[in-house]
Protein backbone atom coordinates (compact mmCIF):
# COMPACT_ATOMS: atom_id res chain seq x y z
CA UNK A 1 0.00 0.00 0.00
CA UNK A 2 1.50 3.40 -1.01
CA UNK A 3 1.52 6.37 1.10
CA UNK A 4 -1.52 7.96 -0.91
CA UNK A 5 -3.33 4.93 -0.31
CA UNK A 6 -2.82 5.04 3.29
CA UNK A 7 -3.34 8.75 3.75
CA UNK A 8 -6.97 7.93 2.09
CA UNK A 9 -7.92 5.42 4.45
CA UNK A 10 -6.50 7.61 7.28
CA UNK A 11 -8.43 10.67 6.24
CA UNK A 12 -11.62 7.97 6.22
CA UNK A 13 -11.09 6.62 9.55
CA UNK A 14 -10.75 10.33 11.04
CA UNK A 15 -14.42 11.32 9.60
CA UNK A 16 -15.76 7.91 10.53
CA UNK A 17 -14.46 8.69 13.63
CA UNK A 18 -15.60 12.49 13.85
CA UNK A 19 -19.15 11.51 12.77
CA UNK A 20 -19.31 8.38 15.37
CA UNK A 21 -21.36 8.95 19.18
CA UNK A 22 -19.78 5.18 19.38
CA UNK A 23 -16.40 3.22 18.25
CA UNK A 24 -16.12 -0.31 19.29
CA UNK A 25 -12.92 -2.26 18.37
CA UNK A 26 -14.15 -6.27 18.24
CA UNK A 27 -11.52 -9.31 17.51
CA UNK A 28 -13.37 -11.44 15.10
CA UNK A 29 -10.14 -13.57 14.51
CA UNK A 30 -11.76 -17.12 13.24
CA UNK A 31 -14.95 -15.54 11.79
CA UNK A 32 -15.51 -17.06 8.34
CA UNK A 33 -16.71 -14.78 5.23
CA UNK A 34 -20.32 -16.16 5.30
CA UNK A 35 -20.74 -14.77 9.25
CA UNK A 36 -18.77 -11.35 8.92
CA UNK A 37 -20.88 -10.65 5.56
CA UNK A 38 -24.18 -11.65 8.17
CA UNK A 39 -22.75 -9.41 10.51
CA UNK A 40 -22.37 -6.01 8.48
CA UNK A 41 -25.76 -6.59 7.32
CA UNK A 42 -26.72 -6.96 10.86
CA UNK A 43 -24.82 -3.69 11.58
CA UNK A 44 -25.76 -2.18 8.23
CA UNK A 45 -29.45 -2.77 9.39
CA UNK A 46 -28.75 -0.57 12.42
CA UNK A 47 -26.79 2.00 10.81
CA UNK A 48 -23.33 1.21 11.86
CA UNK A 49 -20.61 0.75 9.96
CA UNK A 50 -18.60 -1.99 10.30
CA UNK A 51 -14.34 -2.12 8.99
CA UNK A 52 -11.68 -4.17 9.20
CA UNK A 53 -8.81 -1.51 9.19
CA UNK A 54 -5.09 -1.88 10.11
CA UNK A 55 -4.35 -1.08 13.58
CA UNK A 56 -1.19 1.38 12.57
CA UNK A 57 -4.15 3.15 10.46
CA UNK A 58 -6.60 3.19 12.95
CA UNK A 59 -3.95 4.57 15.72
CA UNK A 60 -3.26 7.41 12.87
CA UNK A 61 -6.28 8.00 12.61
CA UNK A 62 -6.85 8.16 16.18
CA UNK A 63 -3.81 10.58 17.23
CA UNK A 64 -4.60 12.93 14.52
CA UNK A 65 -8.13 13.65 15.69
CA UNK A 66 -7.47 13.24 19.24
CA UNK A 67 -10.82 11.14 20.14
CA UNK A 68 -10.97 7.92 21.69
CA UNK A 69 -7.37 7.34 22.57
CA UNK A 70 -7.38 4.89 25.37
CA UNK A 71 -8.46 2.16 22.46
CA UNK A 72 -4.70 2.36 21.39
CA UNK A 73 -3.54 -0.07 23.69
CA UNK A 74 -5.81 -2.34 22.96
CA UNK A 75 -5.35 -3.07 19.21
CA UNK A 76 -3.41 -5.61 18.99
CA UNK A 77 -4.52 -8.62 16.60
CA UNK A 78 -7.15 -8.79 14.12
CA UNK A 79 -9.34 -5.76 14.63
CA UNK A 80 -12.40 -5.07 13.31
CA UNK A 81 -14.00 -1.72 14.10
CA UNK A 82 -18.00 -0.81 14.48
CA UNK A 83 -18.75 3.08 13.69
CA UNK A 84 -22.42 4.23 15.29
CA UNK A 85 -23.53 7.62 15.44
CA UNK A 86 -27.35 7.11 15.55
CA UNK A 87 -27.75 4.25 18.22
CA UNK A 88 -24.47 3.51 20.21
CA UNK A 89 -25.46 0.73 21.85
CA UNK A 90 -26.64 -0.88 18.96
CA UNK A 91 -23.15 -3.11 18.04
CA UNK A 92 -23.16 -3.97 21.41
CA UNK A 93 -26.22 -5.85 21.09
CA UNK A 94 -24.95 -6.91 17.90
CA UNK A 95 -21.68 -8.29 19.25
CA UNK A 96 -23.29 -9.74 22.58
CA UNK A 97 -26.00 -12.01 20.38
CA UNK A 98 -22.86 -13.62 18.01
CA UNK A 99 -20.48 -13.43 20.93
CA UNK A 100 -23.17 -15.66 23.08
CA UNK A 101 -24.03 -17.87 19.92
CA UNK A 102 -20.39 -18.75 18.57
CA UNK A 103 -17.83 -17.13 21.41
CA UNK A 104 -16.29 -15.30 18.58
CA UNK A 105 -15.99 -11.27 17.66
CA UNK A 106 -15.38 -10.70 21.54
CA UNK A 107 -15.13 -7.01 22.37
CA UNK A 108 -11.94 -5.30 22.90
CA UNK A 109 -13.07 -1.72 23.85
CA UNK A 110 -15.32 0.97 22.61
CA UNK A 111 -16.13 4.22 23.35
CA UNK A 112 -19.99 5.44 24.20
CA UNK A 113 -19.95 9.64 23.45
CA UNK A 114 -17.03 10.19 25.20
CA UNK A 115 -16.84 7.23 27.94
CA UNK A 116 -14.54 4.11 27.80
CA UNK A 117 -15.58 0.74 28.39
CA UNK A 118 -13.05 -2.60 28.53
CA UNK A 119 -14.09 -5.46 26.30
CA UNK A 120 -15.17 -7.82 29.46
CA UNK A 121 -18.15 -4.78 30.07
CA UNK A 122 -20.54 -6.25 27.02
CA UNK A 123 -22.89 -7.92 29.33
CA UNK A 124 -23.92 -4.36 31.12
CA UNK A 125 -23.64 -2.56 27.35
CA UNK A 126 -25.91 -5.12 25.63
CA UNK A 127 -28.37 -4.85 28.23
CA UNK A 128 -28.35 -0.52 28.37
CA UNK A 129 -31.63 0.66 26.37
CA UNK A 130 -31.81 1.86 22.87
CA UNK A 131 -32.59 5.23 22.06
CA UNK A 132 -36.10 4.21 20.74
CA UNK A 133 -36.51 2.71 24.30
CA UNK A 134 -35.58 5.53 26.00
CA UNK A 135 -37.75 7.69 23.71
CA UNK A 136 -40.83 5.18 24.18
CA UNK A 137 -40.40 5.40 28.05
CA UNK A 138 -40.45 9.26 28.31
CA UNK A 139 -43.40 9.30 25.54
CA UNK A 140 -45.17 6.47 28.41
CA UNK A 141 -44.13 8.16 31.46
CA UNK A 142 -45.65 11.80 29.97
CA UNK A 143 -48.63 9.96 28.16
CA UNK A 144 -49.16 8.34 31.89
CA UNK A 145 -50.19 11.26 33.81
CA UNK A 146 -52.71 12.32 31.17
CA UNK A 147 -54.53 8.57 30.85
CA UNK A 148 -55.00 9.18 34.73
CA UNK A 149 -56.66 12.08 34.45
CA UNK A 150 -58.62 10.84 31.96
CA UNK A 151 -59.74 8.03 33.90
CA UNK A 152 -60.65 9.80 36.66
CA UNK A 153 -62.62 12.31 34.84
CA UNK A 154 -64.53 9.04 33.66
CA UNK A 155 -65.23 7.88 36.81
CA UNK A 156 -66.43 10.87 38.13
CA UNK A 157 -68.95 10.37 35.30
CA UNK A 158 -69.45 7.18 35.50
CA UNK A 159 -70.40 7.61 39.03
CA UNK A 160 -72.65 10.72 38.62
CA UNK A 161 -74.21 9.00 35.91
CA UNK A 162 -75.08 5.90 38.09
CA UNK A 163 -76.38 8.42 41.23
CA UNK A 164 -79.03 10.20 38.46
CA UNK A 165 -80.05 6.55 37.23
CA UNK A 166 -80.68 5.53 41.12
CA UNK A 167 -82.95 9.37 41.59
CA UNK A 168 -84.58 8.24 38.38
CA UNK A 169 -85.39 4.76 39.55
CA UNK A 170 -86.38 5.87 43.01
CA UNK A 171 -88.99 8.49 41.77
CA UNK A 172 -90.30 6.47 39.12
CA UNK A 173 -91.22 4.05 41.44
Amino acid sequence: MNTNEKSEIISNVKEMIEKSSAVYVTDFNGINVADITMLRNEFRKEGVRYKVIKNTLFKRAVDETGKYTQLKEHLVGMAGYAFASENPVAPAKIIKKYYDDKQKLALKACYIEDQFYSGNQLDQLAALPTKNDIIAGILGSINAPASGIVGAINAVMRDLVSVIDEISKRQAA
